[in-house]
């Protein structure tokens, strides 16, 4: 028996390998999501393009979509339709891939539609009809309104150093970055206006993360009266529920964790899974913006790990609605609060199809309205004599997250900040930062604003630090 047992021993060791030693794990099972995601997308831009940016079809596909792999169809037609009368596109064919839809919606932009749902549904979708603030913005004087009385350059500004800044921007070697438009505030005038053909001042486009900076003013004015606090819990359910809510790890998560990027949730984005699941299916394809974000797992110990999530910035933005309370209030709160008292007229904050903002991404503005932003936060929160923001709050958005600091400092309160050891633009500099290239930058040392917007595609790589380098070049 003992000599068997040898022997077979033997024998299994000549044996090939087990087959599962050679198995990869390398099967995307989320392919026909991500597929379902990119037409979803590609509804969203042309929706977007065409109805909320007010631009041709040939120009939609020339920029808006060229950030896609393999859009559908072209200018001349294709697997889409535009339904002019309606304001909606449809994108693709019935099959093993969905047909998805978006439609634009008055005050709010275009939103994306889920699956199961036609063009007919769209009066169910959510829309904001405010009226505008009165008077007319071509008569009202630069910057709560566009019109411009002073044309002239301050004498310590150089003109010739200014217009290379501008070329710098525009010319690029590397021609997937696409530069729409560059402003530049000094001292609250208008000192540089550029847009590329095709794009006029009223040209909206998408502001992608920049307007997580946006979301992080309005929590902040909550903060600032008293009805929210950047280091309580955010006070609301998790999902999946369970029979002891009160235990839920996730419940030492601040309002300062998930605006400092440092939530210790379980990771979505940066996993490779942002156009196929998380986020990416509010965005694209219909889903709540609120239920996907408050169902993620604690993986880490809060505030000690930066990982940027486009779902920390909806968590913050889900406690403002608790904080504010009516769905009404909620719907008009950006407009009355923010975007009417200092002349952003020209701004829709969208939703999904639920009425939740989506603000860590779907903001429609030009770059006269960022570069408002950016002047409120330059002038310490004060528009038109009035206190907005808190210097305190501003300090927060500026000052490196805990998790950041010495492993790049790059990043604040939903603002990004000049990287540790950078040392050719003033480290008080500070940021937004969208997809594809959208940046307003505030430098408070140089009284100056910059605004760049771009319809970048593929590697893209523009960066605000070396535009705020040139441009600083010609304030003396």
């Amino acid at each position: 028996m003992k000599c068997f047992s040898i022997l077979l021993a033997t024998l299994l060791l000549l044996l090939p390998s087990l087959a599962y030693t050679q198995q990869q794990d390398d099967y995307d099972y989320w392919a026909p999501q991500r597929a379902m995601v990119a037409r979803g997308q590609q509804a969203v831009f042309m929706c977007n393009g065409l109805f909320t940016g007010k631009r041709t079809l040939q120009q939609v596909f020339d920029q808006e979509l060229a950030f896609l792999r393999n859009p559908i169809g072209t200018a001349e037609g294709g697997d889409y339709n535009v339904d002019w009368e309606r304001r909606a596109v449809e994108v693709g064919t019935a099959g093993a891939v969905p047909i998805m839809r978006a439609a634009f919606r008055e005050g709010i932009g275009c939103v994306v539609l889920p699956p199961d749902q036609t063009l007919a549904d769209i009066d169910k979708l959510p829309e904001l009809t405010m009226p505008l603030p009165p008077g007319d913005p071509a008569k009202i004087p630069w910057p709560n309104g566009d019109l411009i009385q002073n044309t002239g350059l301050h004498g310590n500004v150089d003109k010739q150093a200014l217009q290379a800044a501008s070329d710098w921007a525009f010319d690029r070697d590397t021609p997937e970055q696409d530069t729409l438009s560059l402003m530049v505030v000094h001292d609250g005038e208008i000192i540089l206006e550029r847009y590329a053909t095709g794009i006029e001042m009223s040209t909206r486009t998408r502001t992608w993360s920049t307007a997580k900076s946006i979301a992080a003013t309005l929590i902040g004015m909550l903060v600032d009266q008293g009805r929210m606090s950047l280091d309580e819990p955010l006070g609301f359910a998790w999902y999946p529920e369970n029979r002891s809510p009160e235990t839920d790890p996730r419940n030492q998560i601040t309002l300062r964790h998930v605006l400092n990027m440092s939530s210790g949730l379980e990771t979505i984005d940066n996993r490779g899974m942002e156009y196929a699941t998380g986020s990416g299916l509010s965005y694209w394809a219909g889903a709540s913006s609120v239920s996907g974000a408050r169902s993620r797992a604690l993986i880490r110990e809060p505030g000690t790990y930066w990982d940027y999530e486009n779902y920390d910035t909806l968590l913050g933005v889900y406690a403002m609605k608790q904080a504010l309370g009516g769905e009404k209030t909620y719907a008009e709160f950006p407009r009355k609060a923010l975007l009417d008292r200092i002349g952003m007229r020209n701004t829709l904050v969208s939703t999904d199809r639920f009425g939740d903002f989506i603000l860590s991404s779907q903001v429609y503005t030009n770059a006269r309205d960022l570069a408002r932003f950016g002047m409120l936060y330059l002038q310490g929160g004060i528009w038109d004599g009035e206190r907005l923001i808190s210097e305190d709050w501003i300090e927060f958005s500026s000052t490196p997250a805990p998790a950041t600091v010495g492993k790049g400092g790059q990043y604040g309160g939903q603002w990004w900040l000049v990287p540790e050891g950078r040392t050719d633009v003033p480290s008080d500099a500070y940021s937004t930062n969208g997809n594809r290239g959208q940046y307003t930058v505030v430098v408070p040392s140089h009284n100056v604003v910059i605004v760049r917007r771009g319809l970048d595609y593929g590697r893209q790589g523009f960066s605000q630090w070396d535009l705020t380098r040139e441009v600083l070049k010609a304030i003396n």
